[in-house]
């Protein structure tokens, strides 16, 4: 049982909100659109770039729309069924625009923020198939992600008559095999049903911030990226109860001593009924916070 809590582009025209304003606003659209019966991916995607790159103005969130307006709008109409579409969809993207990826792509936090994938062309896997998605989607085509075992593709069709594509392959389609080796070279698992099934977008944009936090957690002096990245999933409306005390960690770790003791107060509370070990080592990692301000 596990507890859960319900090209740069210019910066701000004078006058702007200082940055903690502007971080706020931003807070509070990336959680509005979370919450709307019909979250728009493609929105909280740009809502995070905002978030991790300042000079990702208001401008630039509806510069990025409009590139993905655009190119949706250089697809053949209705070229047929799931087949047909994937490989249209992969002549633009994959051909045409040249989007792909390298193993470079893992070591850079722009490959993660939709903005910076559009004006590269590069991206990790799952940002490759939001475009994917998001340029299929204004087109008409029955499309979704697929969050498979450590790599991300998208599927065309239905379960039925079902297509996988794999942008960061440059769109290449998957054959049964394909995917089988796909999985099991991530995980040394068989590939089962319930892998295939669509990817709801709060479902996408929390791996999307996973990917960011663990890109942070792996840099001890981008703290900032990772506690940013953690208080957006905390916005979810659905969320892990360990994002509580990994804010936590991460604000005593920089230096925010008395925020940080009561955030693993808090968590403490929180996991208290189902793991009184967890209750105790936060009680404990909250009084070390504390002394430190002595």
């Amino acid at each position: 049982m596990s507890a859960q809590e319900p090209a740069r582009r210019p910066a701000f025209p004078p006058p702007y909100p200082p940055p903690a304003a502007r971080s706020v606003e931003l807070r509070r659209r990336f959680a509005e659109e979370a919450r709307s019966q019909w979250p728009d991916l493609s929105a909280l995607c740009l809502l995070i770039g905002a978030e991790a790159d300042g000079s990702l103005d208001e401008a630039g969130i509806d510069a990025a729309q409009i590139e993905l307006d655009e190119l949706a709008g250089r697809l053949p109409y209705r070229p047929g069924g799931p087949l047909a579409w994937a490989r249209a969809v992969g002549r633009l993207l994959g051909g045409t625009q040249g989007f792909r990826g390298t193993g470079g792509e893992y070591e850079r936090l722009e490959s993660s923020l939709l903005h910076t994938v559009l004006r590269r062309r590069r991206g990790l896997p799952i940002l490759l198939s939001v475009v994917w998605m998001e340029v299929a989607r204004r087109a008409g085509a029955p499309v979704y992600g697929v969050a498979l075992p450590g790599h991300f593709v998208v599927g065309f069709g239905t379960a039925g008559d079902r297509v996988l594509a794999d942008p960061f392959d440059g769109g290449r389609v998957l054959s049964g095999m394909d995917t089988e080796l796909l999985v099991a070279g991530a995980t040394g698992a068989p590939l089962e049903p319930s892998m295939l099934v669509p990817a709801a977008p709060l479902q996408v944009i929390q791996r999307i911030l996973n990917n960011v936090r663990a890109w942070a957690a792996a840099r001890p002096e981008r703290s900032d990226v990772a506690l940013s990245a953690v208080e957006l999933a905390m916005l979810l409306p659905s969320r892990p109860a360990h994002l509580r005390y990994e804010r936590a960690r991460l604000l005593v770790q920089r230096g925010e001593f008395t925020e940080g003791a009561a955030e693993l107060e808090a968590y403490a509370e929180l996991v208290a009924v189902v793991d009184p070990m967890a209750e105790e080592k936060a009680r404990a990692q909250a009084r070390a916070a504390r002394a430190q301000l002595n």
